[in-house]
This record gives structure tokens, C-alpha cells and sequence, in this order.
């Protein structure tokens, strides 16, 4: 049971904007919600923006892997002209002079590879763990770790846009995977540069864009914004017994 004063454990969609971490987006709907326990389902760059998954209350934060687990949706345009330390704008270009660029037909067949299972290797400015440290702070005190590859699964990704340099892409992937690490991975195969202008993350399993609430503002009756832990989670097909 919730504390006096406090909502029913539940899920908020919520449509972060570029710039705040997840954590602080944590930070601010806790506030918001009287201190609610809460928690994310799943880090989105500050760079990015989109759909975070946030779990409200202790019996909801309990249930984050069950979010976890769900299928991601992005948009993304990648500028090919130029690699960054960040694999995104928060970094100096690294030019690639490009006499000929890539065709369409050529971009297009590339993308065709991403299918199934493929090893990636994430960016050294990620949150993962190296040795017990975070590789975005070795990074930033000069020294980057050596990033090893892991397997990852996609779904689809395709070309919905864009001109050269800039081509927009759609991905449909499973959790694990960075869109910043595709950026630099296509523009290395394509002998070009390659790195993200803008990410938006669409879609986390059945919570989409178009139904998350903004952070600034927050609406003013919040609570009422939350998905009720068992509908949340028959969403995802857990049933409420299941998920305890």
C-alpha cells in the first residue's frame, strides 16, 4: 500500500526532453509525487529525447524488469560527414573528407545486415561498467576503456529520410542496444563519418510517444497521469502475481 498522501504504484510515460538526465527526470517526478519511490525502466541519453519509462512506487519499482525486457523503438539522423569522441553533437566533428558518397542503394543494402543478432560495441562515453568503473567517467578523465562487443538484437532498421550527409533512420531493436554505436558503426562501413544530430526514442514495448506526459511542465494533477501497476503490466503480458 502507498503512504498517506501518496499515489497507487503505477506507471508514467513519460516524454523526456533533451538535455536532463534519466536520473533527473527521476529526481523531478519523485518530487512531484510527494516522494514517491520511482525509479526508470531503461536510460535515455540526455542528449535524446522520448518515451522513459518511469515505475512509481515500491511495488512498481520492484516490476522494472519487466519493462525492461520490452522491445525499443527510435528515430535518428546521422550526419556522415564526421565522426565525434561521443558518437553525438556533445563532442568536436572529426571531418572525413568523402569524394564520393554513399548512394542510396548502397546505405540501403548496409541496413539489410542489421537483422537477427549482431555484435556492437557501445560507445566509450556509455554508463556501462569497466572494471568496476563507469566508462563515461574514464573517459572523461582521459582514460577511454577498451569497449569489448556484445551481442545485441534487431528487429528492423530502415532509411525513412534525409539527404547527404544527413540520412534518418527508424530502429526496432531489443534492450542492449546503442543508436549512437550504429551512427559510428555505419559510417565506418560506409568509409564516411557518422554520428547522431538526434535521437528520439519512440517507443519502450506498448508505451508510445503519444501518450507520455511532458516534464516541463508536469501536468498538475500527475497522479493521475499513472498506468495502474496491473494494467501497466498486462501490457507487457505479466499478470500482477506473476510480477510480485
Amino acid at each position: 500500500m502507498p503512504d498517506a498522501g501518496q499515489p497507487s504504484p503505477g506507471i508514467l510515460v513519460l516524454n523526456k526532453p533533451v538535455g536532463p538526465s534519466s536520473m533527473r527526470a527521476v529526481s523531478i517526478v519523485r518530487r512531484a509525487l510527494d516522494g514517491i519511490k520511482t525509479g526508470h525502466a531503461g536510460t535515455l541519453d540526455p542528449l535524446a529525447d522520448g518515451v522513459l519509462v518511469l515505475a512509481c512506487g515500491k511495488a512498481a519499482t520492484k516490476s522494472i524488469p519487466h519493462f525492461m525486457g520490452t522491445d525499443k523503438r527510435y528515430r535518428t539522423q546521422i550526419d556522415l560527414r564526421a565522426f565525434t569522441a561521443t558518437d553525438d553533437t556533445q563532442a568536436d566533428p572529426e571531418p572525413v573528407e568523402v569524394s564520393t558518397p554513399p548512394t542510396d542503394a548502397e546505405i540501403n543494402a548496409l541496413l539489410a545486415t542489421y537483422q537477427g543478432t549482431i555484435m556492437q560495441t557501445p560507445p566509450v562515453f556509455s554508463a556501462i561498467r569497466v572494471n568496476g568503473k563507469r566508462a563515461y567517467a574514464e573517459a572523461r578523465a582521459g582514460r577511454p576503456p577498451e569497449m569489448e562487443a556484445r551481442p545485441v538484437q534487431v528487429h528492423r532498421i530502415h532509411r525513412v529520410g534525409g539527404s547527404w550527409p544527413v540520412v534518418e533512420l527508424e530502429i526496432h531493436c531489443e534492450k542492449g542496444f546503442y543508436v549512437r554505436s550504429l551512427a559510428r558503426e555505419i559510417g565506418e562501413k560506409l568509409g564516411t563519418g557518422g554520428h547522431c544530430l538526434t535521437i528520439t526514442r519512440t517507443a519502450v514495448g506498448p508505451f508510445v510517444l503519444d501518450e507520455a506526459v511532458t516534464l516541463d511542465p508536469l501536468p498538475e494533477d500527475l497522479a493521475s497521469e499513472l498506468i495502474p501497476l496491473d494494467i501497466a503490466l498486462q501490457r507487457v503480458g505479466v499478470n500482477l502475481d506473476q510480477a510480485e
